[in-house]
Order: structure tokens, then sequence, then C-alpha cells
């Protein structure tokens, strides 16, 4: 019997099981909801934080969250990818007038959109398309600022630190490191010779299988900065693992896969129902659910 050829290292997903959220404050919850929820086409949690203090917006299985308070900016672009770019270039259209006088701008590059919030944070919407797998609604990278040279310590850390697969790689735009995510997202570092403003306190929220070692060997470097709970912890600066330099600070929320959040089910609206354009059933959007013609597979870089 002849054996099939699988690629099975495409399977593995390494210790860092969950990307949850990226959490930056604003100063104003109406403008929020009119970025975030009309211009993106995103939807606030219907069943946690649904005050006027935070709001939590799905993104397919990941979330932005959104305290109130000073702007935060992350020193790098979140991408997404949404449904269909044209519906949502007529969504950033209809809120354009609203968010006069902010710093919402966003630029058509055909294949993606760029965008820029009320108060300065990137991010990059693109369609669904195989390599990203079969989201069709998601959240597939966060791409952090990082200086020149550091790739390879920052992959160095996640792999030997967090036992996360992370990875290397050049494009036309210089050097970053990759370190994987769940299923389908991924932290990537983008090596810059631009000046970085001073970090603000922004985090992301990661979920590990095995928990405790990371754990001892943050702990063991000095770099554990909050004992959350028995379920949480939290670091934020990467470091070289030879010199003990900073190489990027952004703070990482650390949860086990026994955090009573784990692999919450979230909740997603189809963005293109409205009362004048309605169909009864069709009124989520399921997150991945690819057509049958595109091939999930593993992208090196987002």
């Amino acid at each position: 019997m002849s054996q099939a050829m699988f690629d099975r290292a495409s399977e593995d997903v390494g210790n860092i099981v969950e990307f949850g959220h990226v959490n930056v404050r604003v100063p104003d919850q109406r403008l929020a909801t009119l970025f975030y929820i009309m211009g993106l086409g995103l939807t606030r949690d219907p069943y946690l934080v649904v005050g006027i203090d935070n709001m939590w917006v799905n993104v397919g299985t990941s979330q932005f969250h959104l305290p109130t308070g000073p702007a935060q900016v992350l020193r790098g672009t979140t991408g997404l990818v949404v449904p269909d770019l044209h519906a949502l270039r007529e969504r950033l259209g209809a809120v354009a007038p609203r968010l006069a006088g902010t710093r919402f701008a966003w630029y058509d590059a055909g294949e993606h959109i760029d965008l820029t919030c009320p108060w300065g944070n990137r991010l990059r919407a693109h369609p669904p398309q195989p390599r990203f797998g079969r989201v069709t609604l998601g959240m597939p990278y966060v791409e952090v600022d990082a200086p020149l040279g550091s790739a390879a310590a920052i992959a160095r850390f996640y792999r030997e630190t967090l036992q996360g697969l992370a990875s290397t790689g050049e494009d036309e735009r210089g050097c970053f490191a990759r370190v994987a995510v769940g299923l389908a997202e991924a932290i990537v570092f983008r090596e810059t010779e631009a000046p970085q403003p001073a970090y603000d306190g922004n985090h992301i929220q990661v979920a590990l299988a095995d928990f405790s070692g990371p754990y001892r060997r943050l702990l063991a470097r000095g770099l554990v900065s909050e004992e959350s709970s028995q379920h949480q912890y939290r670091f934020q600066d990467v470091v070289d693992l030879d010199s003990g330099a900073v190489l990027v600070t952004i703070e990482h929320e650390v949860r086990s896969m026994r955090h009573p959040m784990y692999a919450r089910a979230l909740t997603n609206r189809n963005a293109e129902q409205n009362n004048n354009r309605y169909a009864p059933g069709h009124e989520a959007w399921a997150p991945a659910m690819p057509p049958e013609d595109m091939t999930p597979t593993r992208s090196t870089f987002m």
C-alpha cells in the first residue's frame, strides 16, 4: 500500500493557542461606536461589558477591548479580515462626515484598505483569501514595530520562553519575526528604523497550553509584571535572552486554557443587514466558512 505524503508540520499549533484581544483606551465611546461598529461593521459584545465605560467589540473569534480613558495607540498595525471590501467602503464613506476633526482616515489600496481610527491606531482590512485560511471575519495578525536587527532575537524569545512557533523572514518591507498564535493568527514584529513613541500601556491577550512553564521562565528573569489571578498573569518586555536587553515593550495578558473565558463563543452580526434590506435568518455571520475552492494554507507572513 502506498503511503500518502502529508505536511504534518502544517498542523502544529505550538504553545500559544489563542489570540484573544487587542486593548487600547479610547476617550469617547460614541466615536468608538461610529468607527468600530458602524464603520468597520463589527459587533459589540451583547453579553459582557455593556456599559458606557468600556466596549468589547467582536471580530470573528477575537476582540477589541476599548475602555474609556486617555487614548492609547498600538505601535504597529492590526490586521482584519472582513467579508466584503466594497461594503466596507460604503460604510466608511457614510461615517466619515461624523468623524471629521479626528485622526480618522482611510486609503483604498485596491486589494486592501488602510485605516486610521479616530485616535491614530492603524488597521489594515483584507478580504477573505487563502493565506488567512478559513477566516471570513477575524483578526489574523497584529504587526508590532520593532528595532532594526531585532527579529531573530524576538523569534528566539518566543520559541524558548513561551514555547511558541516563531520564525523570521524578509520581504520588500524588510525583516520581520512571525509568532504563530492559535489556528490562524500571528503576532508579527516588523523591523523599522522609524522612531517610536513612548509605550502607553496598550496590551494584547493570548492563551497558553503550558501556562506554568513560561511563567517560571519569565519569573526567573524578573519579567512578570502582574500576578493577575489563578488563571492569568502579565508581562510586557520582550528581551534578548543573551544580554537581557529589552527589544520591544508591549504588555501580554497571558491566560490559561482553564480561564473561564478561554475559547468563548463570540456573536458576530452580518453587517449587510439593515431595516431596509433585511433577510430573515441571515442576521449572524459565520467567521470561518470559506468558498469551496479556497484551500487553507499556512502563511509565512500576514
